[in-house]
Formats: structure tokens, sequence, C-alpha cells
């Protein structure tokens, strides 16, 4: 018997291609302004590697968090929908992170990230605890 974590499948292919989106976010940056190592004293590359380095940070564990719940609650269609809002606000917030145009992406991508974390790991307290 195979065993399938589409939600998990799912959300890990996003994260997969969010993650390459913004490292080519920094490439871009650094082809332009011929820094190949560092940030070179550029505001910009900074906002973009530590934009993809937040990324980095959070998404493991709600990846793992993800996969857990799906493994224990299989089929829920609000996981589906927790973890697509999570990529939204990840992309919302690589953008903010610019500091122009959509500068209210970062906030919003912060939250969105906090309330996830937040509201998975109850999910999985509730679930390991048998309630």
């Amino acid at each position: 018997m195979t065993l399938i974590l589409p939600v998990t499948l799912s959300a890990a292919a996003a994260a997969a291609v969010i993650n390459i989106w913004l490292a080519t976010r920094c490439g871009q940056v650094r082809s332009a302004e011929k820094i190949s190592i560092g940030d070179g004293g550029n505001d910009l590359l900074a906002r973009r590697m530590r934009a993809q380095l937040n990324f980095a940070e959070n998404t493991p564990l709600v990846l793992v968090l993800i996969a857990a719940i799906e493994l224990a609650r299989p089929g829920s269609m609000v996981l589906a929908i927790i973890a697509g809002i999570y990529a939204l606000g990840r992309v919302a917030h690589g953008i903010g992170m610019d500091g122009k145009g959509f500068a209210a992406g970062r906030s919003i991508g912060i939250v969105i990230t906090m309330l996830t974390e937040l509201g998975l790991a109850g999910w999985g307290i509730v679930i390991a605890m048998g309630w």
C-alpha cells in the first residue's frame, strides 16, 4: 500500500517553486550589481536575501506540521486551505521585503506565517492529546 499525502506534497511543491522564485530575485540583483558574495552593501539584495532566509527558516517546520496533521487526519480541506494561505503569505512577504510598492506584504506575510505556525501547533497538540 502506497501512502500519499496530497496536501503535504502540494505544499512542498509550492514551497519549492516559491524558494526558486526568491532565489531568482536575489540572483537578478546580484547580476545587475555584479555582486558575487554577500550583499555588497546593496540594500535591495540584503532585503531579498533576508526574505529567502526567512522563508527557509519557517517553511520546514510548517511542512512537518502539515505532514504530521495530514497523517493523523487525512483528507482535510481545511489543512489544504491553510497550506495555500501560507504559500500566498510567503509570496506577499517576499514582495513586501523590497520595501516599496506592496510594502504591506511584509507585515501580511509575517502575520500569516505566525498564525499558521501557531494554528498548526495547536491543531497538532489537540490531535496528540486525543481531544
